[in-house]
């Protein structure tokens, strides 16, 4: 498993970590986008839901108009626990 970055996870697999990953493997730059697409529609998804975080137009980016819904309502179950942390 190749990891974009310096920490690679517990896994049952050898694992080997590429710093800057996504310039320079064409595999972890392909799965980078994979994942960011699959991010932004869940974010369309979930913004009729929570359209006081602004999902629609942020899809999940720490925005002001995100961050300030975070510190008045709190996060829901959909954020990121380590995103949560930093407001």
């Amino acid at each position: 498993m190749l990891i974009d970055g310096n920490r690679a996870p517990i896994v049952d697999c050898p694992t080997r970590t590429v710093i800057g990953g996504d310039a320079l493997c064409l595999s972890i730059a392909a799965a980078s986008i994979v994942a960011k697409v699959v991010r932004d529609r869940a974010m369309q998804r979930l913004a009729p839901r929570y359209p006081q975080f602004g999902w629609h137009s942020n899809v999940g980016y720490g925005v002001v108009e995100h961050r300030v819904a975070l510190t008045e309502i709190g996060p829901t179950r959909h954020h990121r626990r380590s995103f949560c942390l930093s407001y």
